[in-house]
């Protein structure tokens, strides 16, 4: 399956509050520690995985959430794997989404990028993209002072934007 990355969103280890290694380096967050190249794979609302790619030198907790991709080959598993989907732009548009169709589950943490199950390449030629906050991450790491979330604009697999909202206290 080959998928075109389409949207993600930077995080910047323990000086960025909106980063899973904020706080500094747990069980859950070890593999953004480790080399580049590698998945970062986590559970998020109980109920999805999401993505990322560890970017910096071992030791340096830094990664880009995989947030939206068109998928180019391999469509039909894709579909079989998300049957909700109403369209093709919607097989990957979302960080959960993006992993149910590429088959990517919490045990491919850690799997390095340049093997036979993954294996990322960069374009010939970088697509225009926006800049922006991130979606739904919430404090002082989803404002405007974070615009780390990238996109090619107009591309119908991009993920709307969603702004945090804060959780009511009762």
């Amino acid at each position: 399956m080959t998928l075109r990355i389409t949207e993600v969103e930077a995080y910047l280890g323990e000086v960025d509050p909106g980063s899973h290694a904020f706080r500094g380096r747990t069980n859950r967050n070890a593999v953004m520690y480790g080399p580049p190249g590698h998945l970062y794979t986590y559970f998020t609302y109980g109920m999805h995985v999401c993505a990322n790619v560890v970017c910096s030198p071992e030791g340096t907790a830094t990664a880009v959430l995989l947030r939206a991709g068109e998928i180019v080959d391999g469509i039909e598993v894709a579909r079989l794997r998300r049957v909700t989907s109403k369209t093709d732009a919607d097989l990957a548009r979302g960080p959960a989404r993006l992993c149910v169709a590429l088959g990517i589950t919490l045990a491919d943490g850690g799997a390095g990028l340049s093997g036979p199950r993954f294996h990322l390449e960069l374009p010939a030629t970088p697509s225009p993209f926006a800049t922006g906050p991130r979606t739904g991450v919430s404090g002082e790491g989803g404002t405007l002072d974070y615009p780390w979330r990238f996109w090619i604009p107009g591309d119908p697999t991009v993920s709307p934007y969603k702004a945090s909202v804060p959780k009511k206290r009762s």
